[in-house]
């Protein structure tokens, strides 16, 4: 099917490489259908854009967390393990929604650390895994002596 988007102008997205958010992303709720998109020529990108299919004009940058530091450890419930049918741990993937805050009138680019994007890439379909609280895992090393 070809699509025309905002940033990479018409393009041709196959069936298959379709990721669908049956509940949308927060705040875009009537955007389903999204495609991933990335720097060519680039083995294992650490950033995506993630096009509305819906939407011409709706694009978000998101990105591996891990690259930023974070690692995950997110606990699904039943109705969000049936969203996403089921996947195997191998087949999920969590990316974190990158947007612009102002600070001190100022624009910075931030994860959305509450909101990660959890997609199950064999059955291609994905949710908005949204935190009320975050209870961080924090690890420190490299410490002098042991306290």
């Amino acid at each position: 099917m070809k699509i025309d988007t905002y940033l990479f102008g018409a393009v041709e997205v196959s069936p298959e490489k379709v990721v669908t958010f049956p509940n949308g992303l927060v705040g875009f709720e009537q955007s389903k259908r999204f495609m991933l998109a990335h720097a060519e020529g680039t083995a294992q990108p650490t950033s995506y854009t993630l096009q509305s299919l819906d939407e011409p004009t709706l694009a978000f940058e998101i990105v591996d967390p891990t690259t930023l530091g974070f690692n995950y450890e997110l606990a699904l419930t039943d109705a969000d393990n049936a969203l996403l049918e089921s996947p195997a741990a191998e087949d999920v993937l969590v990316m974190q929604v990158l947007f612009k805050a102002n600070e001190d009138g100022k624009g910075a680019i931030t994860p959305n650390l509450r909101a990660p994007l959890v997609i199950n890439t064999k059955a291609r379909v994905g949710l908005q895994k949204v935190m009320e609280s975050m209870r961080p895992n924090i690890t420190l090393s490299n410490l002098a002596s042991a306290v």
